[in-house]
Order: structure tokens, then C-alpha cells, then sequence
């Protein structure tokens, strides 16, 4: 039977209108209720009249409450029978206007089958065929003596990583752990990463998210994640097959049994979060939570209901509205309080930070309560300063307290090494060294009107979205046919380079020159000022065959491949050694180093040891510059040399006289990218002296 509707009108109760959510009514160290089926539920509903909730406790049936209480649009109640465990939703009165017959619905004991809609506030999701429902949950779990580590931001070597792809192929991880919480954290994958050098894992979306209709037509899938349903609940799919059917509890304790042992080896987690928009998708979509509560509040409009879309993605969430910006603060600080995350990278950033004229404001109310709330501004904040919508590119506008995903390095370094290269092998003529040497001193000027430094630099160069390194140089064109959208899908503008093939060869010199470049690419990320990322994959040397746009491939095109190769190796030994050596160069300067100008140097050189001159800086026939950087109270300083020409060329190291003006500096060879590094490491030369620097090499030296 269906529970009797509750009398609104005599049913008026001590509820409160906040929190949003379930919280207990009862006192005591569990704030979620988990041994009491009493509890407070409230929504924020504004274009419901009267809202019920539908609710099933464990091995119980379904029944139906209204909430009877309104306050500014916040509907809420006191719902008893509604412990740990319990499935439900909400919808409108059936006396009230029905909602969409797109909502999902359930079937009640007589027959009776109901839309319903998620809790916004929902902590974990149910998923059974066509029906969703949120799920009450509990916050225990032993945490043990696990703490925040706050790794600084100059110490800070992001990965880039899927859960699921990072260990579908891994064949130390057993295969019941493979593409899940657990294996993202087994011994085998942590060794890897710690092993690699880097401090912090990003994750590509882990809230609950769903595929989009037209991939379900093509037999595919939303494989990155990027289509949130549930703002507080972790993606079920990504848990081991025990825990799913064990339910959301379980799901959520493998999460956070994942962040504690990433955090014992050291390595701190960011999550990839997805506030933009929601998986509602357009107009026309599916009604699973907002829509059907108030979609004019939660979503932005032209004022004649019409959706403003600067997602790509149908809808945009209204970052005008204070519940809105509420919504996703709680989300957040929730996911540091409850699996003590260590920091956030935000998809199209930009779209949180529109005002009410759909402009992008960085003294925007949301921005400023992130600055003001005591958990969320000790967090790592990442934007991707863009959205699709008018003046979406906002680069280096974020204020102090955010890092900026770095358009400007990723596009300078494929230009010099890639796209210059391309065009002088072809007989052409590439670009100079400017562009270089700022992207490698941290594009200052970039973030200082913003009062930031260079650590506000995230330097990448390649991504999720996008040719994975290997590809940038074995590929000049696209190859998304995969997707079934006819390879209209992905970025046309790669600056990559296939170094005289396209795709796979068994050509020896074109394998070596392709080598050489991705060396050369790693190396200038990790000896760039500012925060590094590297996309999983590529310290293996990892190929999608040219798809730069692999979102909805879930196989092994878009899977890590772990099995080891001469040229795997090669590449994974090469990027430990540059990583360690960033590593070692940090250690020897302050703790304050390349954020305080007045003691720190960056001194340019040309390719006869003397100071850059303007003339030098313009001449795109001029591809060597020499990077002198250090500190003056540092324990050591390093000298890099860029050789960006097709020629061998010897170079004059900078003329550095000690203090007492009789004795040279000395320059030991740490690092070159050519395949000359294992019989060349370690040698030493003064300054003044010349060196020969192979053709499109960097070569790392120090004092």
C-alpha cells in the first residue's frame, strides 16, 4: 500500500530549513544520523507548490510524506522510518502540476508507479535500471592518524590521471581491482607513482555522473565523467564488484580507503569536479533532480526560460543564485571534511564565476566565499580559466589563492618543439626563442595584474582532452572516427608533429626524432617555474592512435598500457631523471623561492655566453637561448641551454666570475635530452668555456 498523503495543513512541524539535506534530529558524533530513522529533510525547491518525499528504509516498503514546511523556498519536514541505508526521492503533489514524464519513477506496493527526483544534497545514489534514488548515508569510517599533507605548490608535481583506465591493464594488480578505488591504491600502482616523483593524483570526475543519451545510441559511453548527476555521491562504477553489490556505504568507504593510503605514500588527491552543468543536458533532456525542482533558479536563462549555455552541454548551473553558490560550497567543503580531499581542478571554471549579466567577475561572491571559508582556502584551487560562452578565456584573472590551467605554455612549447620544428624541416622558418623562455620563466607577466606569481603557472602540455604526448609526435592530423561523429569531434589545433609520417612506422630515424622530442617536451615541463602536470600515460610513452578527443572511448584506446617496451622504459627513465632533478634543484633554494623577486634571478644568455639583447629575442632564425636560475642564498644554481635549431652548435656558457674576480664557475652536466646523456652525464665546464649542444636538445647543467 501507499502511505496516506500527510494533511499539509495540520501537519506543520519543528523542522529546519537548513541544513539541506537528510541530518539527524538526534544529538551526538554521527551529524548524518546513522543509528536513528528520524530525521530532517530539506530541499530547496522553488518551483514545486508541494513536495513529497517517497522513501524506503532496508528490507522495508516505499512510503510517501509530504514536507510540509516552506521557507524562502526550501521545502522541509521531520520524516520518521528513514535510517542509514534508505532509498528516496522527491516529487510534486500529484494534486500540484506534474512534472515531466521524462522523470524516473518507481513502483509503489499497489501498482502505483511515481516520478521521483535525486536529493541535491544526496551523499550516495542508487542506480537499478531506469530508476535513481538517493541514499541515506553514514560518515563513519577509521580514519586513523591520516591528515592533510598541504604539500606547497612548489613542491607540487600533479598526475593526471583516470580511475578506471589508470589499472584496467595493469597485470601486477589483480584483476578484481582492475579500473577501481582499490586499484587506483594498490601497492603495484602506488610504487609506480612514488617511484615516478609525484606528489598529487587529479582524478578525472568520481561524482556520480551518467552518459548522455546520443552516446547510449552509439553503444558508447561518457568514459571521462564529465556529466554530474550527484554532487555529494562518489561514481558507484569505479568501486570493486564486492562493494557495489554490497551498496553505496561500501562504495564510499573504498573511496576513502583509496585517499588514505595515497596519502600515506605521500601523495595528496585532486579531484576533477564538475559544477558547470549538470547531466540534465538541455531543454529536451532527461528530468532527474533540478529541472524538476526549480529549474529557473538553478539553471541560468535569457528571463524568457530559454537556457544560457556556456558549457557546451545544454545547460549551465546559475551561478547568480546564492543557493546555487551555497550547493556547490557545501560540495565541496564536504568532500574535504568527510574523504579529505586536498584540492579541486574545476571544469570550465569560468561559468562559476559569471555574474548576473553572464560576465565574468574575479570578485565574484562565489570566489570570494572559497577566499573567506576556513576549510576550502587551505585546499589546492585549480581553474580551467575558460567556458565556451562570450569572453570565456580568462587565463591569469583568477585571484590570489587559485592556480590557472596555462593555455599560453601548453600552445608555446608545442609551437617551438612541434609546430617550429615542422616548418623548418619542411625548409620553412620557426619562431623564436621569446615565447620559450617566458613559458619556461613562468609567464610572470601573465598573473601579475592578478597579484599573483609565477606558481600560479599550471603548466601542462598535454591533457585529458587532447593528443596524448606520444601523439603530439607521431600524429599531424586527428583520427577521432571512433567516436562516430564523422572526426568533427576534437581540437583541429594540435601544434603537433609527425616528424614525416603519420601514425605508426618501423622507420628508426623517425622513431629516434620523435624520442628526442618528447624527451625535450618533459624535460621543459619539469624545469619550468610554476606547477607541473603530467597526463598519465605519458611518462610510458602511452598512444590513443591519434583520437585527441577519447571521452567516450572506455577500452584500451584509452586505457593506460602497462606492458613494458624498450621504448617505455626509455621514456619512464627519462622522466624520473627529470623529475628528480626539479626535485633536487628546489631542495637547495628557500622555501620562498621564485615567488620573491628581489632575491631570486633569472639571467638570459645567448648562444656566445653574453646577455640576451632585443635584437637576439625577435630573430626567429635564433632558436638557442641560455636560462642562468638560482637564488642568492641557494645552495646551488642551474644553467639550461635550449638548442631549438636542426644544427649541432657550440655554446658559450655564461661568464659567472667569483667574488674575488680570478676563478671560473663551474658547470656539471646533470641532464641532455640528446641520446648522448649516459656517456655525457656528468661532465664539467667552465664558464666561458664552450660546449657543443646537439640539434634540438636541452641540456641541464649545475653549479
Amino acid at each position: 500500500m501507499v502511505m496516506p498523503l500527510v494533511d499539509t495543513a495540520s501537519s506543520v512541524d519543528a523542522s529546519q530549513a537548513l541544513p539541506l539535506g537528510v541530518s539527524s534530529l538526534r544529538p551526538g558524533p554521527s551529524l548524518d544520523g546513522s543509528s536513528s530513522g528520524r530525521a530532517n529533510v530539506a530541499v530547496y525547491a522553488p518551483g514545486v507548490l508541494t513536495l513529497e518525499i517517497a522513501y524506503q528504509a532496508p528490507g522495508g516498503s516505499w512510503r510517501v510524506q509530504t514536507l510540509p514546511n516552506v521557507t524562502e523556498g526550501v521545502h522541509h519536514g521531520i520524516v520518521e522510518g528513514l535510517p542509514v541505508g534508505s532509498r528516496y526521492g522527491f516529487r510534486e503533489a500529484p494534486a500540484a502540476q506534474a512534472l515531466p514524464l521524462s522523470v524516473p519513477t518507481v513502483n509503489f506496493d499497489d501498482g502505483e508507479r511515481q516520478p521521483l527526483l535525486l536529493d541535491p544534497y544526496g551523499r550516495g545514489v542508487d542506480q537499478r535500471a531506469d530508476l535513481l534514488t538517493s541514499v541515506r548515508m553514514s560518515s563513519d569510517f577509521d580514519w586513523g592518524s591520516d591528515r592533510p599533507l598541504h604539500t606547497p605548490w612548489r613542491d607540487t608535481i600533479i598526475y593526471e590521471a583516470h580511475v578506471r583506465g589508470q589499472s584496467m591493464l595493469h597485470p601486477d594488480i589483480p584483476e578484481r581491482l582492475r579500473g577501481t578505488y582499490a586499484g587506483m591504491a594498490h601497492p603495484a600502482m602506488i610504487e609506480h607513482l612514488t617511484g615516478l616523483g609525484i606528489t598529487a593524483v587529479q582524478l578525472l570526475p568520481v561524482h556520480f555522473h551518467l552518459d548522455e543519451p546520443h552516446l547510449q545510441n552509439l553503444g558508447l559511453t561518457n568514459y571521462w565523467g564529465y556529466n554530474t548527476a550527484a554532487f555529494f555521491a562518489p561514481h558507484p562504477a569505479y568501486a570493486t564488484r564486492s562493494a557495489q553489490e554490497a551498496g553505496p556505504q561500501a562504495v564510499q568507504d573504498e573511496f576513502k580507503g583509496m585517499v588514505k593510503l595515497l596519502h600515506a605514500a605521500g601523495i595528496e588527491v585532486i579531484l576533477d569536479v564538475v559544477y558547470n552543468h549538470t547531466a540534465e543536458g538541455g531543454p529536451d533532456g532527461h528530468t532527474l533532480c533540478f529541472r524538476g525542482l526549480g529549474e529557473e533558479k538553478y539553471y541560468r536563462t535569457d528571463g524568457h526560460g530559454k537556457y544560457i549555455d556556456t558549457t557546451g552541454c545544454g545547460n549551465s548551473l546559475n551561478f547568480g543564485q546564492p543557493r546555487v553558490v551555497q550547493l556547490v560550497l557545501d560540495s565541496l567543503r564536504y568532500w574535504v571534511d568527510e574523504f579529505h580531499i586536498d584540492g579541486f581542478r574545476f571544469d570550465l571554471a569560468v561559468t562559476l564565476c559569471r555574474n548576473e549579466a553572464n560576465e565574468f567577475d574575479p570578485k565574484h561572491p562565489f570566489l570570494v566565499a572559497v577566499a573567506a571559508d576556513p576549510v576550502l582556502s587551505r585546499v589546492k584551487l585549480i581553474a580551467e580559466p575558460w567556458d565556451v560562452g562570450y569572453g570565456g578565456w580568462q587565463t591569469g584573472r583568477f585571484p590570489i589563492g587559485w592556480v590557472d590551467w596555462n593555455d599560453h605554455y601548453r600552445d608555446a612549447m608545442r609551437s617551438f618543439w612541434l609546430a617550429d620544428r615542422a616548418a623548418i624541416d619542411s625548409g620553412g622558418q620557426g619562431g623564436s626563442v621569446a615565447r620559450l623562455a617566458d613559458a619556461l620563466a613562468g609567464s610572470a607577466s601573465l598573473f601579475e595584474p592578478s597579484g599573483r606569481s609565477r606558481l600560479a603557472s599550471l603548466n601542462f602540455i598535454t591533457a585529458h582532452d587532447g593528443f596524448t604526448m606520444a601523439d603530439l609526435v607521431s600524429y599531424d592530423r586527428k583520427h577521432n572516427e571512433a567516436n562516430g561523429e564523422q572526426n568533427r569531434d576534437g581540437h583541429g589545433d594540435n601544434r603537433s608533429y609527425n616528424h614525416g609520417f603519420e601514425g605508426p612506422t618501423e622507420d628508426e630515424g623517425i622513431l629516434a626524432r620523435r624520442a628526442q622530442t618528447q624527451r625535450n617536451l618533459m624535460a621543459s615541463l619539469m624545469i619550468s617555474l610554476g606547477v607541473p602536470m603530467i597526463t598519465a600515460g605519458d611518462e610510458l610513452g602511452r598512444t590513443q592512435q591519434g583520437n585527441n578527443n577519447a571521452y567516450c572511448q572506455d577500452n584500451p584506446l584509452a586505457w593506460l598500457d602497462w606492458t613494458s617496451t624498450p621504448e617505455s622504459h626509455a621514456m619512464l627513465r627519462s622522466t624520473k631523471r627529470v623529475i628528480r632533478l626539479r626535485k633536487e634543484f628546489l631542495a637547495g633554494q628557500p622555501n620562498d623561492y621564485a615567488v620573491r623577486d628581489a632575491q631570486s634571478y633569472l639571467f638570459w644568455y645567448d648562444q656566445h655566453g653574453e646577455p640576451m639583447t632585443m635584437e637576439r629575442w625577435n630573430d626567429p632564425r635564433n632558436r638557442v637561448v641560455q636560462l642562468l636560475l638560482g637564488s642568492d642564498d641557494g645552495q646551488a644554481a642551474g644553467l639550461i641551454v635550449v638548442n631549438g635549431g636542426r644544427d649541432d652548435v657550440p655554446v658559450t656558457l655564461p661568464k659567472a666570475i667569483k667574488d674575488d674576480g680570478t676563478a671560473k664557475r663551474i658547470f656539471e652536466l646533470r641532464l641532455t635530452t640528446s641520446d648522448l646523456h649516459d656517456q655525457r652525464q656528468g661532465v664539467q665546464v667552465g664558464s666561458g668555456d664552450a660546449d657543443l649542444v646537439q640539434a634540438n636538445t636541452i641540456n641541464i647543467y649545475r653549479t
